[in-house]
Parts: C-alpha cells; structure tokens; sequence
C-alpha cells in the first residue's frame, strides 16, 4: 500500500508532532498493563469480543455521522476483515490468553519485537533488503528476549503456557503485517480499522460464548476502567496517532518508536500492577531496544521517499 510521503511540519510557535509521538508510546504500551487488570475481572474472550464489537461501532458511526467517503472496493473491504481476523482476533486472543500467566512486562515486550521479525520475513518473502545492520538488529532482538524469558522460567515468574500463548500472538501480528503488505488494502485507513475490529468482533463473540463463563465477569471498577481505556485509548485514540505519525513521519520513520515500548510496559507494569523487574530483566531491555531501533531506522537517502 502506497502512502503519501513525509511531510512537512509547517514552522509555528508550538509544534504538537513530540505531544503526539510521546502519547502513541504512551498508550500503545500501556494497553499491556489495562489488558492485564482486564483479564483478572473477565475472561479475555469475553474481553476482547466486546471491545472489538464497540470500538468497531464507535469507528464506523462516527464515519457514517462524518459521511466520510467509501475509498474502497468490496475486496479492499473483505482484506481488512481478514487482517482484523490476524491482527485482532487472533493477535489479542492469543496474547491476553497469556496474560492470564505471564507479566504485563514481558507480555509487552515479546511483542514489541515485532518489528524485528517483520523485518526478517520481508527480506525473504517480500524480496526486502537485509542488510548487516537489520541482521545485527535481528540477533540483538532474539538476544534479549531470549535472555528475559530464559530468566523468567528459571526463577518461576512467568509460565512456559503463558509465554508460548504470547509468542503465538508475536507470530499472528508479524504476519498479518506480511499480508497487508502483500496485498495492500486501499481506501481509508480509519474506516479499515473500524472493519478490522468490527470482524474480529463478529468472529470472537460466537467463540467467546461458547468456550468462556459469561457468569466469569466481575464488574468491578478496574475492569470498567480498564475497557474504556482499551476501546477508547487502544482502538480509537492510538490508532488516530498511529495514522497521523504514518502520514507526517513516514512510515518506516513511525515504526521507530516501537522501540520505547519495552522500557516503557515494564515501567507501567512495575508502577501500577508492582511487577517485580530485576537486573537481568533490564539489562535483556537494551538489546532488544537497539535491535528494533536498527532495523526500524530508516537510511539517510531513502528517508523521505514514499513508501509501500
């Protein structure tokens, strides 16, 4: 999918670009710690059906209100539906099963390496250049998760269910990234996100009702909390950063930023939910921060060209 090139930030006395960037990372990598209080009150189906199903109506109301354009075909329409299925469904699902019996800290930062294994994957199936400083960035990444969850099993912290439920979710995001770029859905990307989470919704809400205890929920002031953060904060308002650093950053520029997200899930999940972090937690930290800043980091002379 072709976006428009990086612009420019016009001159002014007051530029908002740092206030959006610093919020972006902010609530991204706080929705590891919400889904975290969430699925202590709910089971995580239950969870993620009904906020896919309300943010999904929230999005396409407020374009329907907006009458905002339909820029897209039906096979546009039908390819978001099914990343909503990988990126949502599948992705979330699986990472906040997870959750039930692994850290919001390390929930967080497997993955937030994302970007590291994207990189890989596109270099062999996408025809993608690999070069030795997202090879190093590559190793680095692996290094450092390695590290962190090989520490955590040792000490009996986090389960090995839990980390191979969020591993799995590592897995569906990274290739839901692979299929968008393959197949490349025109049209607005705020009404495909609306379609997106309208799709996963549909699709969990069955399976939620099936397999989960409705009589599970506990409605208590962390859960509510913790959904209106997820639907409004995490669907609505980060997706709305996300779109807007994509149009003035560029996209390989935005995606940087991913990289912030490690330190700032454990810093969260340590002043909120009192996550023990150790040494050797921090320390897996910095390769793995290095790691998706050198592949994520765009050259000096393709870093304002158009990109696909």
């Amino acid at each position: 999918m072709l976006l428009a090139p990086s612009i420019a930030v016009p001159r002014s006395r007051f530029n908002p670009l740092p206030l959006y960037i610093g919020l972006f990372c902010l609530l991204w990598s706080f929705a590891f710690v919400a889904g975290k209080i969430g699925v202590t009150d709910c089971p995580p189906l239950i969870l993620l059906a009904a906020r896919f199903s309300l943010a999904g109506i929230l999005i396409l109301g407020v374009s329907a209100l907006r009458r905002d354009a339909w820029e897209m075909t039906w096979r546009d329409a039908a390819m978001f539906a099914v990343l909503g299925i990988a990126n949502n469904a599948l992705y979330l699902g699986l990472g906040y099963t997870g959750l039930q019996s692994v850290s919001a800290g390390l929930g967080g930062l497997i993955v937030s390496a994302n970007p590291v294994f994207t990189a890989a994957l596109a270099a062999l199936l996408l025809g993608e250049g690999m070069t030795w400083r997202k090879a190093t960035g590559l190793l680095l990444g692996v290094s450092g998760v390695t590290l962190i969850v090989w520490h955590r099993l040792a000490v009996g912290t986090d389960s090995l269910h839990g980390i191979m439920f969020t591993l799995a979710s590592l897995a569906s995001i990274v290739a839901a990234t692979i299929l968008f770029k393959l197949f490349a859905p025109r049209g607005s990307l705020w009404i495909g996100n609306g379609i997106q989470n309208m799709a996963a919704g549909i699709v969990l809400t069955p399976i939620a009702l099936t397999f989960a205890d409705v009589h599970a929920v506990q409605y208590t002031p962390g859960l509510i909390s913790a959904f209106a953060f997820l639907v409004l904060g995490g669907s609505i308002l980060a997706y709305l950063l996300w779109f807007h650093l994509l149009k003035v950053c560029g996209a390989t520029a935005a995606s940087a930023y991913h990289f912030l997200m490690p330190p700032l899930g454990m810093l969260f999940a340590f002043l909120v939910l009192g996550e023990h972090v150790e040494a050797r937690d921090l320390l897996g930290i910095v390769p793995v921060a290095v790691g998706i800043y050198l592949v994520t980091r765009p050259a000096q002379s393709t870093a304002t060209k158009p990109v696909s």
